[in-house]
């Protein structure tokens, strides 16, 4: 044990100075980029949901400029096809055979811009990829890399030329990020630093620097009293009345034991990210509205009165009893 802890420490350092670098161009947003660290380390795909103009698209590139892995882009579009995300089978006029050319997909990590732009087809092209690491073309399928993370972004203000994604997508997500405004002071920031012409430093994590992290987090200890923590959390999604909770009209659905899966490892990367190798209710209270705000599927009531799942999901919190 003292040797994983003094290893967390040494590895973990490199995530605060990637978080640092990163800092240099993206003004706060402090969640988001903890929530991109998160997503990388639990090799879990993440949705980042905000207003046009919030960073959302450059936070991913900084963080694609810092990483010595590969990066791609797609621009999701109302005309886009699943063969130009997955790829497809060409003839090969010299060979007289055909052959898979591969898309954008495969890399370690893949942005979609406004992912609810695309289509149906689209969205349940990238769904085989998200769940199973996997394309299958032409009949034949093709393995996604060991590292591979979806980074997906979308606009709620805009309906008209938009595909909602369906809930058994979103559940794919580990995390859904909610970005909001910038305070005043940090707008000015951000005007400031538009003035400035900054260059980050060169990629100095590698993909070996994200395996070994994994295999540490996978060693950081996490008592059982806070896995029933976790799973009293999930549960009061869905049977609230057990936990003295007055929520049944306000959820029509709770959350899937994919949750508490997510809410453990979770938990776990955020317990490395704090230089410790043991997990405690604050680090399972830090992660849990990310996690469960896109799995919590709420009642026309609840849409009606404008109650949005994240108050929700505050007062489970403040209700189940912390161990």
């Amino acid at each position: 044990m003292q040797e994983t802890k003094e290893e967390i420490e040494i590895i973990s350092r490199k995530f605060t100075e990637l978080k640092k670098e990163v800092h240099r161009t993206i003004v706060g947003q402090k969640e988001l980029i903890n929530s991109l660290i998160l997503s990388i380390l639990c090799n879990g795909h993440i949705l980042i949901e905000g207003f046009p103009g919030l960073a959302k698209t450059s936070a991913v590139k900084s963080f694609s400029d810092l990483l010595g892995t590969n990066f791609k882009r797609v621009q999701f579009t109302p005309d886009l096809l699943p063969s130009d995300l997955t790829g497809t089978v060409i003839y090969d006029k010299s060979k007289n055979d055909f052959s898979v050319k591969k898309g954008p997909i495969f890399t370690n990590f893949l942005l979609t811009d406004e992912i609810n732009r695309a289509p149906a087809k689209v969205q349940a092209a990238l769904l085989e990829s998200m769940q199973e690491r996997q394309v299958t073309i032409y009949h034949e399928t093709h393995k996604l890399p060991e590292i591979f993370v979806v980074m997906a972004t979308q606009n709620p203000i805009e309906q008209e030329g938009t595909y909602p994604l369906p809930e058994a997508q979103l559940d794919r997500f580990m995390l859904k990020i909610n970005v909001s405004y910038p305070s005043k002071n940090e707008e000015f920031e951000i005007i400031s630093l538009s003035e400035k012409d900054i260059t980050l430093k060169d990629a100095f994590i590698d993909e070996d620097v994200i395996l070994k992290s994994r295999k540490l987090i996978k060693k950081v200890y996490a008592d059982d009293k806070i896995k029933k923590y976790i799973i009293d959390i999930v549960d009061s999604t869905r049977n609230p009345k057990n936990y003295n909770l007055d929520l049944n009209h306000l959820i029509s659905y709770g959350a899937s034991p994919r949750a508490s899966i997510f809410m453990l490892i979770c938990a776990k990367a955020n317990a490395f990210l704090n230089n410790r190798d043991y997990v405690i209710p604050e680090d399972i209270k830090e992660i849990s509205n990310n996690i469960l705000n896109h799995r919590i599927t709420l009642s026309y009531e609840a849409i009606a009165e404008r109650i949005e799942s994240s108050s929700l999901i505050k007062e489970i919190l403040s209700k189940i009893s912390v161990p």
